[in-house]
């Protein structure tokens, strides 16, 4: 029996519950989880704004978690030149992906190399989003 290698990725700024419950998901699905956490860079390439914690600090949590195996350094937005590096069988995203041309285009790439893609609800009431919101509020209080 071979070894089943995880993968997901994100910014896992302002680490929150909705993403313990991703990581710890997506390792009852794998025997070995690697988390690719955005670089600083690349978060402000995709969402136009520098996330509060620092990348250093966000590597250093989320290769805390009693979850993950391995952090990486995520250093490009193709998910599919992480596979071509890390070679994982299993491929987590959240379900805001889920029947969306994006999600179908990876779902496709991955199916000729017969990668799995699993999607996740998300956690309902938290987001790092949500929560960068509230601190601005009370920092101009």
């Amino acid at each position: 029996m071979s070894t089943i290698i995880g993968y997901t990725t994100g910014v896992f700024d302002l680490f929150h519950i909705g993403h313990l419950n991703i990581l710890k998901k997506a390792k009852e699905h794998c025997d070995y989880l690697i988390v690719g956490v955005t670089t600083d860079e690349i978060a402000f390439e995709m969402k136009g704004k520098k996330p509060v914690l620092s990348f250093g600090e966000r590597l250093e949590i989320v290769n805390s978690i009693k979850y993950v195996d391995k952090a990486v350094a995520k250093e490009d937005i193709d998910n599919i030149a992480a596979w071509r590096e890390l070679k994982f069988d299993v491929f987590f995203k959240g379900d805001d992906w889920k029947g969306t041309e994006k999600g179908r285009k990876l779902e496709n790439y991955f199916a000729e190399f017969g990668i799995q893609v699993i999607y996740f609800p998300y956690t309902e009431g938290t987001s790092s989003t949500f929560l960068r919101e509230v601190l601005n509020k009370i920092k101009t209080s």
